[in-house]
């Protein structure tokens, strides 16, 4: 642990077939992979801009080590639990138990996401418990906590458009200090791809 800040990348496997299951549904399995490919370079191209931060990368199948997507990260380990809730939580609470003071969760589905939001949002934590990157879709493409709060990834609906409000609705109802970054768009179907890189 170099630092009290740390930050958690999910990120799948980039496996024929295993990536961007709905965007492959329309362009192809290979495209989709190749799109897939493309927003890893461009997340760990941001990351890497980052200073004072510790980054972990939690893989969702194996652990890489020499891949283009491999970066020299604090940390790598593999997603462990049953629905993505489960493996964000056990995540976060790992590195909380690390003795990191603020923790920031991102994907690998955002080519909108800059450095400076990752940046904002370990700043937001300084002033509240939480901090949530909404995404167009309902979901998110960050969140941050300051201290383990297990309940924001219990009873969520995931995969789904009520995402960030049911999220938000915890938050209000046990009072936890929460704060809003901008609104970005993540690439999940040809529909984002085109709204994002239009031909």
């Amino acid at each position: 642990m170099n630092n009290e800040n740390a930050l958690i990348v999910f990120q799948k496997n980039a496996v024929l077939g295993k990536v961007k299951s709905r965007l492959a549904a329309t362009i192809g399995e290979e495209k989709a992979l190749e799109i897939y490919k493309s927003l890893l370079l461009h997340t760990f191209g941001e990351i890497n801009k980052l200073k004072g931060i510790d980054t972990s990368i939690f893989y969702s199948d194996f652990i890489e080590f020499d891949s283009e997507s491999a970066y020299k990260a604090e940390y790598k380990e593999i997603q462990v639990g049953g629905d993505l809730g489960e493996r964000m939580s056990n995540a976060f609470r790992k590195l909380f138990q690390e003795g990191y003071k603020k923790v920031v969760i991102i994907g690998t589905d955002c080519p909108e996401i800059q450095s400076s939001d990752i940046d904002a949002a370990f700043r937001s934590l300084e002033k509240n418990e939480v901090c949530i990157g909404p995404a167009l879709d309902g979901g998110y493409y960050l969140l941050g906590m300051r201290r383990f709060n297990e309940c924001l990834f219990q009873n969520i609906p995931w995969s789904s458009s009520e995402v960030t409000a049911k999220t938000k609705e915890i938050l209000i109802s046990r009072q936890i200090s929460f704060d809003l970054l901008k609104t970005l768009r993540d690439i999940d179907t040809e529909e984002d791809l085109i709204a994002i890189f239009p031909k």
